[in-house]
């Protein structure tokens, strides 16, 4: 039976498919776009179409369409376990995998080997049991799981409050004078690329925290610490003050350095501070840098030393 999300508009002036997207729904903003064009979506009871802008105050209605369900296969894929316990599981994804089944991603995914290893937690759904938080298909590193939906609850909660800690290494483009310093720019959907995010006005809050570690002849690694969560944040960010991430050719770098050929960014997700649900045990976790990470730093210090 199909279900029925109802909600009033605070602040009005954006268009309704906007508007939706920007208030924490758990759709997507071309799925809600595809429902506004099928009538699925009333502003105060009656059909509009996607260029509508809303007014504060007005009522929407959204009936979401029976789904066919699809049953997520278990995939005996090699995971690397960093923590496990009955609440939940720290695992330090390999750069290349893809989180959860997608259009195009059906099987080997994160979520497949998961639901091999262990039960997860029910919130997100079908396709995405037991993800807190992402990261991306080409940057490696460390993301919690929940194995039972009461921990999910309690990690997302902390993760929403800004009480989980996040850390990154990336190596950027580019040689900075500051040591440190923040990018505080909003990120939304990026206004020609639908695939693609970008800073935008109108887009959702996003502060993102940076170290110099290490300096190089025309690159940085730096520690970032993320204090929001958007997609493709870090990556959008370094883009925005100039300096793209190596190895992002979606944000401005070639897949290529030193002779070394790069198979996506190089950044990594290496640190997580997270609160055990149960225990209340403040509990940090870390990983290394992947060998082709490393690999390319050790061809910069070489170069640095000619």
């Amino acid at each position: 039976m199909p279900k029925t999300t109802e909600l009033t508009i605070n602040d009005g002036g954006k268009r309704i498919d906007a508007a939706l997207a920007s208030a924490g729904l758990e759709h997507s903003r071309s799925t809600l776009a595809s429902w506004i064009k099928d009538g699925q979506v009333l502003v105060n009871d009656q059909p509009v179409k996607s260029s509508y802008k809303v007014k504060s105050g007005d009522k929407v209605r959204i009936t979401v369409p029976d789904t066919k369900s699809v049953a997520i296969q278990p995939e005996n894929i090699p995971l690397d376990i960093v923590y496990e316990d009955d609440d939940l599981l720290v695992v330090n994804k390999k750069q290349g995998m893809v989180v959860h089944p997608a259009a195009g991603h059906a099987g080997g995914t994160l979520v497949n080997a998961l639901l091999f290893h262990a039960p997860l937690s029910s919130i997100n759904g079908e396709f995405r049991p037991g993800i807190v938080h992402r990261i991306d298909r080409d940057t490696s590193g460390l993301l919690m799981v929940a194995k039972n939906d009461r921990a999910h609850q309690a990690l997302a909660a902390e993760l929403k409050a800004h009480k989980t800690e996040r850390y990154y290494y990336a190596l950027v483009k580019g040689e900075f004078k500051e040591d440190h310093g923040t990018v505080d720019a909003p990120v939304g959907r990026h206004p020609k690329d639908r695939k693609k995010q970008a800073v935008v006005a109108g887009g959702r809050e996003a502060v993102t925290h940076f170290e110099v570690l290490e300096r190089f002849h025309g690159y940085t690694l730096l520690r970032l610490a993320l204090e929001t969560g958007r997609t493709h944040q870090i990556r959008v960010h370094m883009q925005y003050i100039g300096h793209p991430v190596v190895g992002d050719a979606t944000y401005g770098h070639q897949q290529e350095l030193l002779g070394i050929s790069l198979k996506g960014q190089l950044l990594h997700a290496k640190t997580l501070v997270l609160t055990q649900p149960t225990t209340g045990e403040k509990m940090t976790f870390d990983s290394p840098l992947p060998s082709s990470f490393e690999r390319v730093l050790k061809a910069l210090k070489e170069e640095q030393k000619l």
